[in-house]
């Protein structure tokens, strides 16, 4: 609870790069402000994808409360409009009993939602959705992802060539309205009505690739691999939606023995470099965010201590 000397009380959000060490400097914050953390990580909210994507162990998430993680399973698919819509929800819950929301994530689609509103899309065309579907199936995602380039240039820098199930979506979209997916965000979007303030933590971008590859070297010791041979073993097939991302389409190949186990560690932190990029790009072009440079030798608690002055409160 705030006591009567400060201000009332904003969401804070953390945004930053993959390896940036968001995690950990939140968990810091979380605890000064005894604030509730609210991930905003697109594929921490799956069950049993807990190394390739970083998720905070349950020892870690223990000492505060924390949304939108293990809320769905791998065959799931879960929107950036539901997290805009849900999360939103959570915010205002945790604002009303006068505690601080500290929303965490490096996914820029899920912030966009969160923040300024995500049109919830009507518009479907079953015939065209699978015929998108079996061009996917046929020609591979990367060749919509061209295609999408060509008709929404904006959308498909957003998203990843892996990533099918949007794909197809945003050129059902297209199709089916003649309208580009970012033109109907932008005629639809309804901005958040809570406060907040936008933190953003940044570092060289050698030392971030360099912390990358440690963190990837990490996720490999701790077993990702084994975590990769679990979840088709529990039903879930590597197609699935959320096993098409960075980390698990590069093991699952190594599984089917179509790349070498190096290759697969060299591919992931090449993958993971270029996901990095994509969010800084992405962010930097976010209104009203405040950054923090910061060091690799910077501990956490150090971070936060900055951002802590940095905000007067």
């Amino acid at each position: 609870m705030l006591s009567r000397s400060q201000s009332p009380p904003f969401a804070l959000i953390l945004l930053g790069p993959t390896g940036a060490g968001k995690t950990a400097v939140a968990l810091e914050l979380a605890r000064h402000f005894s604030a509730e953390i609210v991930s905003a990580d697109s594929r921490q909210v799956y069950r049993y994808m807990d190394i390739g994507t970083a998720k905070p162990t349950r020892a870690e998430r223990a000492p505060a409360p924390h949304h939108f993680i293990d809320i769905c399973n791998p065959d799931q698919i879960y929107s950036a409009g539901e997290y805009g819509e849900q999360a939103r929800i959570v915010i205002n819950e945790i604002l009303a009993q006068e505690k601080w929301p500290l929303v965490v994530g490096g996914s820029g689609l899920y912030l966009r939602a969160l923040l300024e509103g995500f049109f919830a899309a009507k518009a479907a065309n079953r015939e065209i959705q699978e015929r998108l579907k079996r061009r996917a199936q046929e020609e591979g995602s990367a060749a919509l992802h061209e295609e999408l380039t060509r008709v929404d240039p904006a959308s498909a820098a957003r998203l990843h060539p892996n990533d099918a199930h949007r794909l197809v979506r945003a050129l059902e979209i297209f199709y089916a309205t003649g309208k580009t997916l970012t033109a109907l965000w932008q005629q639809h979007g309804q901005p958040a009505a809570f406060p907040y303030r936008l933190l953003g933590l940044s570092m060289s971008r050698p030392a971030l690739y360099a912390r990358i590859n440690c963190r990837v070297d990490k996720m490999l010791a701790e077993g990702l691999v084994d975590e990769c041979k679990r979840l088709p073993a529990m039903g879930y097939s590597p197609a699935s939606n959320a096993l098409q991302s960075v980390g698990y389409q590069e093991t699952f190949q190594y599984l089917r023995e179509e790349i070498s186990y190096d290759r697969m560690a060299a591919l992931i932190k090449q993958h993971t470099r270029n996901y990095a990029k994509r969010q800084l790009t992405w962010f930097r072009k976010m209104n009203g965010v405040e950054w923090f440079e910061v060091q690799p030798e910077d501990s956490p608690e150090k971070i936060a201590t900055r951002i802590r002055l940095h905000l007067k409160i």
